[in-house]
C-alpha cells in the first residue's frame, strides 16, 4: 500500500467525523478509502455508459424483443460480476 498525504478543509473533516460511527467506519482513513473506491467505480460506470450511448442506434440489424431481453440479462450478469453486485 502506498501512503498519500493531503489536506482537507476543517468543515469537510467535521462532516467526515460526523458520519463515521453512524456508517460503521472505524476511522477517517477507512471512510476516505471507501469513498475513493466508490468514486472510481462511478467514473468507470459513467465511461462505460458513454461508450454505450455512442453505439445507440448505430446498427442496422433488427433485434427481436426476446433477443434484446437475453442481451440485457447477459450484460447485467457481466456487470454484477465485475462490480461485485449481488442480485436476488
Amino acid at each position: 500500500m502506498e501512503t498519500v498525504t493531503f489536506k482537507l478543509q476543517e468543515d469537510v473533516v467535521k462532516k467526515i467525523d460526523a458520519v463515521l460511527k453512524p456508517l460503521h467506519f472505524s476511522n477517517r482513513t477507512e471512510f476516505i478509502r471507501e469513498s475513493l473506491r466508490e468514486k472510481l467505480n462511478s467514473i468507470e460506470k459513467d465511461v462505460v455508459l458513454q461508450h454505450l450511448v455512442a453505439f445507440k442506434g448505430s446498427t442496422k440489424k433488427r433485434v427481436s424483443d426476446k433477443d434484446l431481453h437475453e442481451i440485457r440479462n447477459k450484460v447485467a450478469r457481466e456487470y454484477t460480476k465485475k462490480f461485485g453486485i449481488k442480485l436476488n
